[in-house]
């Protein structure tokens, strides 16, 4: 069993990532996991991912606040929703994807994915 406690948690800097504090939970460098890892990122007002794409399908959940959600799939479609508290939503590998906080108040969002 692998346990990690907030307070232990390592940082990492994603890229295209700005306004935010991004957590390792489990999986990676944070754990012993060989096909996923978890990570819990905190994004500041105003804080937002670029649109980018992963190889990999990415969950998120919303532990707390308002996310704006941007998807733009492989045929250039583009839509935008509102996640709310356990909220939760799927990018398929390679969806373009932007998380934005247009709220006052920080959001804690919970990442699931495969290595």
């Amino acid at each position: 069993m692998q346990i990690t406690r907030i307070n232990e948690a390592q940082t990492y800097q994603a890229p295209n990532h700005d306004g935010m504090t991004c957590f390792r939970l489990q999986g990676k460098e944070a754990g012993q996991s060989e096909k996923m890892w978890m990570g819990m990122s905190v994004i500041e007002p105003g804080g937002q991912t670029g649109l980018d794409g992963s190889p990999s399908e990415k969950i998120y959940f919303v532990l707390e606040g308002e996310l704006s959600v941007i998807c733009e799939t492989p045929n250039g479609a583009q839509s935008e929703t509102t996640l709310y508290k356990n909220d939760s939503c799927t990018f398929l590998a390679g969806e373009k994807r932007q998380l934005k906080n247009v709220s006052n108040s920080a959001v804690k969002v919970l990442l699931a994915m495969s290595i």
